[in-house]
C-alpha cells in the first residue's frame, strides 16, 4: 500500500511539471521571441506613418461599435429564448449559432454577396448599397461576433434567481425599478466580461475587415499585409504587441471578475408562463434576427450552385468539381487531419491540466492554471507571427505539426475551463478515498473522472474540431502548399476575383462542422 501511495505521489509531481513545460514552450516562448524582435527602429518607423493613429482610431470605433449592437441585440435574443414560450426555440437559436462555424473572411464575403455593387440583394430590390468600409465592417463584425454574445449572455440568464422578482413582485415594485434595483446589478460583472470578449473579437479580427473594409483598414489588415504582402516581420511585431493590448485587460478583467464574485446556486428557477404579447413579441424579433443571421450562409449556398453569378444562374455542381480539383481535396484532407490531432491531442492536455488545477493544491497548480486561461489572452494573427519567429528555419515549420501546435494552443482556454469547471463541481472527498483504497490519481481520472464528465469531453473535442477547420488567423504565416488548409482558400480565391470557389469552400467547411456537431449530440 506504502509502495503504491509513493509511486502515486512521485506521479502527481511528474505529470503537471511535464505540463508546464509543454505549455510554457507552446505558449510562454514563442510570445517571448516576438517582444524580442520589436526594436526602435521598428516602433518609430510604425509610429511615424502617416495612417497609423488612424488605423487604431478605426479599429477602436468598429470595435465600440460592434460590442453596442452585438450586446443589445443579443441580449433580447436570449431573454427571448430564456424567459418566453415562444415556438421553435432550437430552430432559432441553431440559426444565431451557425455564423459561428464559418471563417469571419466568409462572413465578410457574405455581406459582399447579399448587399455588394452586384449583390444578390442590391440586384433583387434595384437599389445599390455603400457596404466597402466602416459600415460594412459593422455589420460583418455583428454578425461574426453576435452568437459568441448571445452564448455568453444566455449562460448568464440561465442561472439568474427568480426569487428576488418575486419579492419585489408581491411589495408592488414597479418593473422599472426591478430591473434597475435587481437585473443591472446582478448583470454587471459579467456583461463587463461579455462586452470585453466581443471588443477583443472585433479588434483582433482581420477576416472582415479584409473582404469590406475597402480604404478603411483597421490594425489586422495593416499588421496581416506588412507580414504577408512585405514580410516585415520587426513591424508585425509592434502591431501584435498592440493587438495584445485589449486581449489581455479582457483576460484580467475576466479573471478578477470571476474571483471576486461569489458562486451561488438557482434557488429558483424561472417560471416560463405563456404570454400572448410577450411571445409574439418574441416570435418577431427571433424570426428576425435568425433570418439576419442566416442570410450570409443563403448567399453560399446561391453563389455555390451557380455557374456564374449573376449571368449564368444555372444550377450546377462545377465549383465544387473544380475547387476539388484545384487542390481542394488535398487541403480539405489536411484540415480534417489537423482538426482531429488538434482535437485530440488538446482534449488530453486539457483534461490532464484540468485535474491537476482543479482537484490538487499547489503553487505548480496555479501557474498552470494562470498558462493555460492566458492564452484566451492572444489573437490567432499574433500567435502565428509569434510561432514563424520562433522556428522559422527549424525542421517545424511548414510541418502539419507546428499547426497542430498553434491551433491547439489557440483555442486551448475554453475547453480548459470546460473541464476545469466539471471537475470543480465533482465530489472532492474521491481523492481522499481512492489513496485509502490504494487506488491512483490516474486511474481515478481514467475510471471515475473522465466518464462521469463524457459530454463535457465531447464538447472539448467539437470546440478544438470546428476552430480548427475553419481558423485562417493563426495558420495563415504557417502553412506551406503541402500542408495548407482548405481555409486559407477562401483567401486565394478571393483575391482572383473567383467568389463561386470561394463559397463552395465555405460550404464545405460548414458542412464539416455541421456533421461534427451533429455526431457529438448524438454521443
Amino acid at each position: 500500500m506504502n509502495r503504491i501511495r509513493q509511486k502515486d505521489a512521485s506521479g502527481v509531481w511528474i505529470v503537471p511539471a511535464v505540463l508546464t513545460l509543454f505549455l510554457t514552450f507552446l505558449i510562454i516562448v514563442p510570445l517571448a521571441a516576438m517582444f524580442l524582435n520589436i526594436d526602435g527602429e521598428s516602433i518609430n518607423e510604425v509610429i511615424r506613418r502617416s495612417e497609423f493613429f488612424s488605423v487604431i482610431g478605426n479599429s477602436v470605433l468598429v470595435s465600440l461599435l460592434t460590442t453596442a449592437i452585438s450586446i443589445v441585440l443579443a441580449y433580447i435574443f436570449a431573454w427571448c429564448v430564456i424567459r418566453t414560450a415562444m415556438p421553435f426555440k432550437k430552430l432559432f437559436r441553431i440559426l444565431v449559432i451557425i455564423p459561428m462555424l464559418i471563417p469571419s473572411i466568409s462572413i465578410g464575403m457574405g455581406v459582399v454577396l447579399l448587399l455588394g455593387n452586384n449583390g444578390i440583394v442590391t440586384n433583387i430590390f434595384g437599389f445599390g448599397s455603400d457596404i466597402y468600409g466602416i459600415n460594412g465592417i459593422v455589420l460583418g463584425s455583428v454578425l461574426y461576433s453576435l452568437p459568441v454574445a448571445f452564448l455568453m449572455i444566455e449562460n448568464i440568464l440561465k442561472f439568474e434567481d427568480s426569487a428576488p422578482y418575486e419579492a419585489a413582485n408581491v411589495l408592488g415594485i414597479p418593473a422599472k425599478n426591478r430591473f434597475f434595483a435587481i437585473t443591472l446589478p446582478y448583470l454587471k460583472k459579467p456583461m463587463i466580461a461579455v462586452a470585453f470578449s466581443v471588443f477583443t473579437l472585433s479588434f483582433t479580427d482581420y477576416g472582415v475587415p479584409l473582404m469590406v473594409g475597402g480604404k478603411f483598414k483597421t490594425l489586422p489588415v495593416l499588421m496581416y499585409q506588412e507580414v504577408i504582402g512585405q514580410l516585415n516581420f520587426g513591424k508585425g511585431c509592434v502591431y501584435g504587441m498592440i493587438l495584445l493590448i485589449p486581449a489581455v485587460l479582457a483576460f484580467v478583467i475576466d479573471l478578477m471578475s470571476k474571483n471576486n464574485s461569489s458562486s451561488s446556486f438557482v434557488i429558483k428557477p424561472f417560471e416560463i408562463k405563456k404570454n400572448t404579447f410577450k411571445d409574439f413579441f418574441a416570435g418577431v424579433y427571433s424570426s428576425a434576427l435568425s433570418a439576419f443571421s442566416f442570410l450570409p450562409i443563403v448567399s453560399f449556398i446561391v453563389l455555390a450552385f451557380v455557374k456564374k453569378y449573376p449571368s449564368d444562374m444555372t444550377f450546377t455542381f462545377e465549383n465544387f468539381e473544380k475547387t476539388l480539383r484545384m487542390g481542394g481535396s488535398t487541403y480539405l484532407r489536411n484540415s480534417v487531419l489537423i482538426a482531429v490531432l488538434t482535437a485530440a491531442i488538446g482534449v488530453l492536455t486539457a483534461v490532464l491540466t484540468a485535474y491537476f488545477t482543479a482537484r490538487t493544491a499547489g503553487k505548480l497548480g496555479k501557474y498552470l492554471h494562470l498558462v493555460a486561461m492566458s492564452t484566451a489572452a492572444i489573437p490567432g494573427i499574433v500567435l502565428g507571427l509569434s510561432y514563424v519567429l520562433l522556428f522559422k528555419g527549424s525542421a517545424l515549420y511548414g510541418t502539419l505539426i507546428i499547426l497542430v501546435m498553434v491551433n491547439m494552443v489557440h483555442f486551448f482556454s475554453s475547453p480548459y475551463l470546460m473541464m476545469h469547471t466539471s471537475f470543480s463541481k465533482v465530489n472532492e472527498n474521491l481523492e481522499s478515498v481512492a489513496s485509502t483504497l490504494g487506488i491512483g490519481k490516474m486511474r481515478l481520472l481514467k475510471d471515475v473522472l473522465i466518464p462521469k464528465c463524457a459530454h463535457t469531453v465531447g464538447e472539448m473535442f467539437s470546440y478544438f474540431f470546428v476552430n480548427c477547420m475553419m481558423t485562417i488567423s493563426a495558420v495563415s504565416f504557417l502553412a506551406n502548399t503541402g500542408t495548407k488548409p482548405i481555409s486559407l482558400m477562401i483567401n486565394q480565391f478571393e483575391a482572383q476575383g473567383q467568389l463561386e470557389f470561394a463559397a463552395a469552400v465555405s460550404i464545405m467547411i460548414l458542412t464539416v462542422n455541421l456533421i461534427m456537431k451533429s455526431v457529438i449530440r448524438e454521443k
